[in-house]
């Protein structure tokens, strides 16, 4: 047996969610370009979860669900207020109220298809209520309520901010979220399929993929580009800034892909949104910012940017809190790692790789004393 570092090209599964094949992405088939144009959000969730696109009472169904069970237990809105408000990441007060979520489901461990179905509606409509709620109450203000009649992006913004969002506010969201929904085997989902392969509950599986999107290798990149941008400050830093880093071989996040080589298609619909928005906003400099820097990074290594590289701008804009990016992420993929969930439950083999062995050869144990 010889290993490969990070499962590199190794086909771990089959699966009829999401492709990328010569640098395209599709979903059940469809382009993302296509869906990002087209689709709303909640289209794309009910194509990941029944693999074709709903007709308008299917979808209305759907919307429907979703905003019935948005509202979220009081018992976990008051148990945010024992964390450490001043130290807790977003991250991590999702991971540990994902995982409290499953006390207050009576159907948590029941595994029948019907069951897990209704178990994924609640997780997904419930994973924006949760990031606004904690949003909020770190702030010292109360969480808000969602309404019944506005879509699932609409109700996000409505719940993070207390105000109705402007058409272009929910049109750039409802992208984001298309554009993040899944992304064939990335590390999240594969730490969602492991968990439930071995008959574990939806709630393990979630929380098990939130914990690995937490990283800054997966889902903290956006916080960090944005983080970078703050940093640089104007245009005229940029090309300083950058080139500094490369000579001292510090990474620049938001470059470059695993599994992309002519660039990650995603990236183009989020700097053009970015674009808009800092336009909007009166902050072109963000997008300033970015765009320099792109022409300086990809002058010197032949890496485009991926999707976390201008959806930290779009968030900026958006008035969105910096440590918020990766939970905006979750509350998105959600959709993919439930489908990925619901496919693995239906023709579950446990997951259990080998490992290439590089320790000492055999030994004799050598009593205490003698040692």
């Amino acid at each position: 047996m010889t290993a490969t570092r990070g499962l590199e090209g190794i086909v771990a599964t089959t699966s009829s969610i999401s492709s990328i094949i010569d640098d395209t992405l599709t979903y059940v088939g469809y382009d993302i370009d296509d869906l990002t144009e087209n689709a709303s959000f909640e289209e794309v969730i009910y194509l990941l979860w029944h693999l074709e696109l709903p007709n308008e009472a299917q979808l209305q169904e759907l919307k429907k669900q979703l905003a019935e069970n948005m509202e979220l237990p009081q018992e976990l809105i008051e148990s945010f207020k024992t964390y450490r408000l001043d130290k807790v990441h977003p991250m991590a007060a999702l991971r540990t109220a994902v995982s409290a979520l499953g006390l207050y489901d009576d159907e948590a461990d029941v595994m029948d298809k019907e069951a897990n179905y209704r178990k994924a509606i609640r997780l997904q409509a419930k994973m924006p209520a949760i990031v606004a709620a904690f949003s909020r109450v770190r702030k010292g203000l109360e969480p808000i309520a969602p309404r019944e009649d506005m879509g699932f992006a609409e109700n996000f913004l409505y719940m993070l901010t207390g105000k109705q969002p402007d058409q272009i506010e929910i049109e750039a969201m409802d992208k984001a979220l298309v554009l993040h929904a899944d992304h064939e085997l990335n590390a999240s989902t594969f730490t969602a399929r492991v968990c439930v392969a071995t008959l574990s509950d939806v709630y393990s599986g979630i929380t098990a993929a939130i914990g690995a999107l937490k990283g800054p290798l997966h889902g903290g990149a956006n916080e960090q580009v944005m983080k970078m941008l703050s940093e640089i400050g104007t245009v005229d830093h940029a090309e300083k800034y950058v080139l500094d880093k490369l000579n001292n071989k510090e990474k620049i996040m938001g470059f470059g892909h695993r599994v992309y080589r002519k660039g990650d298609p995603r990236a183009k619909h989020l700097r053009e949104m970015s674009k808009r928005l800092t336009e909007i906003t009166g902050e072109p400099e963000w997008y300033e910012i970015s765009a320099k820097v792109e022409e300086v990074f990809t002058s010197q290594k032949p890496l485009p940017p991926n999707v976390d590289f201008y959806s930290a701008s779009v968030y900026h804009s958006l008035g969105i809190d910096h440590d918020l990016f990766t939970p905006i992420f979750a509350v998105s993929r959600v959709s993919g790692w439930l489908a990925h969930i619901l496919e693995q439950y239906e023709n579950n083999r446990l997951i259990r790789p080998r490992a290439e062995y590089t320790g000492p050869g055999m030994q004799k144990y050598i009593p205490i004393s003698e040692r």
